[in-house]
């Protein structure tokens, strides 16, 4: 069934569905009446030769340049082209049908001036798997993602290049293929296609989505870890956590507590130390910080998925236009920016439980570097060091990108949000973050296996330790690494481990 886009209730979710499922997308009847709406009044401002800016005016330091009518239309055409400014390599499919998807909630939203030829077009294309080409790198996140959605606006004026069935095509071989007619750009038209921070809000909803199955891993992992370092598990009753009154943390520790369950360390038929380290009993508070971090994140981005990132904006009902800077991106980058600190800070962690996995000074008996033969092999001992070395360019990546503006434009757009790059760098971070908890995956499994005639595991530990071990043996004597690592890199990125967990032992929301 179609996903309905009506300016009011998308979700991450559903962006991810439509961006990266290719669900069909449907504007309700009404939404287009209030485009048409809004249309009207503007026609009738044009006519009354009202100034409004990015209509019948130029943009930036031109903003006081007043078009005269033969003008403005062949200026939405000059806007698109002299915006369409990136550079480098396109941004993956799924990131540009996301931006689409939250272009077309704005407009339909009835205050962006356009035709609805616009976002029934986009839609079209949506539906149709046109997707146009557009490099990642260009925007800074003000006046919204300005180049990157103008090479999605080209495709408006059958211009530019799109891929269609698997081929890269001209925009318009590519539109005609399809089906699809091409709506021109008229007065308006333009601006209202391209001004928002489309791209980097659809890239940070999937990035949330991905990070919030990122930490449900996290979760499992750490109960593996927990579990081979005979963990003292009263730190994880959720009694403590709730006295304290932070959500995360209490999520966290049902989780942990689901997933050891039934295992006799959870039972208490396994003597264990009375406290221990910090990476192994503030998993709760660690984790718990990330997942309330990313709540907030999510309350961020959506609204800006249903809110007029626009300019001007356009109000029918009070015949009223105001000029402002709604497509500013700073209300989602700087929330997206504590979430590149929040997953590098649990990854952080990860590697420290794999630490003590490793060392026989930390380890409660496992030999070192999780080997039989030491010295002869070496183990897990150079994973520890592929570990580290995604962590320190995650750290790398934390700076945040939310205060690096640079003023442009002759200084008429003097803040700017580089939202882009924290986009863009938080999916560099999540590409380490996968590999990092992989390598955690696969000590905590090679551990269990030394532990597994000394005591029982929980449910949720003992399956995953069983979809470990489809993907990769037993270290029993030393062989290269690197297939192992990119393997389990590759298993934490298509969650096969949580779902299956999740299938024993019930949600980890």
């Amino acid at each position: 069934m179609a996903i309905v886009l009506n300016g009011y209730d998308l979700t991450i979710e559903k962006v991810v569905r439509i961006a990266r499922e290719n669900e069909k997308v449907e504007i309700p009847q009404e939404s287009i009446e209030r485009v048409k709406e809004c249309r009207s009044m503007l026609e009738e401002k044009i006519k009354a030769h009202e100034i409004m800016y990015g209509v019948n005016t130029g943009i930036g330091e031109f903003s006081e340049v007043v078009l005269s009518d033969e003008q403005m239309e062949d200026f939405q055409r000059y806007l698109v082209y002299n915006h369409a400014a990136g550079i480098g390599d396109p941004a993956p499919i799924e990131y540009v049908r996301g931006a689409m998807v939250g272009r077309i909630n704005v407009l339909v939203k009835g205050n962006s001036g356009c035709r609805p030829e616009i976002p029934l077009t986009l839609a079209s294309m949506l539906n149709k798997g046109v997707t146009p080409f557009v490099c990642q790198k260009g925007s800074v996140g003000a006046c919204g993602d300005l180049a990157p959605m103008s090479q999605i606006a080209l495709l408006l004026l059958g211009e530019g290049k799109a891929y269609y069935q698997g081929e890269l095509l001209e925009g318009k071989e590519a539109m005609d293929q399809a089906g699809i007619p091409i709506p021109g750009l008229k007065a308006r038209d333009g601006l209202a296609a391209i001004n928002g921070s489309n791209l980097l809000t659809a890239m940070s909803a999937i990035m949330l989505y991905d990070a919030n199955r990122w930490l449900k891993q996290a979760e499992i992992a750490a109960a593996m870890s927990l579990e081979a370092l005979k963990a003292n598990m009263k730190p994880y009753t959720p009694l403590l956590h709730e006295i304290r009154g932070f959500k995360g943390a209490i999520r966290c520790a049902n989780s942990i507590q689901k997933l050891v369950k039934g295992g006799d360390l959870s039972e208490g038929r396994m003597k264990c130390k009375v406290q221990d380290a910090y990476s192994m009993r503030s998993t709760p508070q660690v984790i718990g910080a990330a997942h309330d971090a990313i709540v907030y994140a999510r309350s961020q981005v959506e609204i800006e998925l249903n809110g007029v990132g626009d300019n001007p904006v356009f109000f029918p009902d009070r015949k009223l236009q105001l000029t402002g800077a709604n497509f500013q991106g700073s209300p989602v980058s700087l929330p997206m920016d504590m979430i590149s600190a929040a997953i590098t800070m649990v990854s952080v962690m990860s590697e420290r439980r794999m630490n003590r996995l490793n060392n026989p000074a930390l380890s409660v008996g496992l030999p070192a570097f999780l080997t039989k033969g030491a010295g002869m092999f070496s183990g897990l001992m150079l994973s520890q060091y592929t570990a580290d070395m995604q962590i320190v360019e995650q750290r790398i990546l934390c700076a945040p990108a939310s205060i690096q503006s640079i003023p442009a434009a002759a200084d008429q757009e003097d803040f700017v949000s580089m939202g882009m790059n924290t986009a863009i760098k938080n999916f560099q971070i999540m590409d380490n973050a996968y590999g990092i908890l992989g390598i955690e995956f696969m000590a905590a499994a090679q551990a269990l296996d030394f532990r597994e005639e000394e005591y029982k595991f929980g449910a949720g530990v003992t399956k995953a330790k069983e979809v470990i071990r489809r993907h990769v043996d037993f270290l029993d004597i030393d062989r290269p690494l690197y297939p192992d690592h990119t393997n389990m890199k590759e298993l934490v990125r298509t969650c096969e481990i949580l779902e299956e967990v999740e299938n024993v032992v019930g949600s980890l929301e």
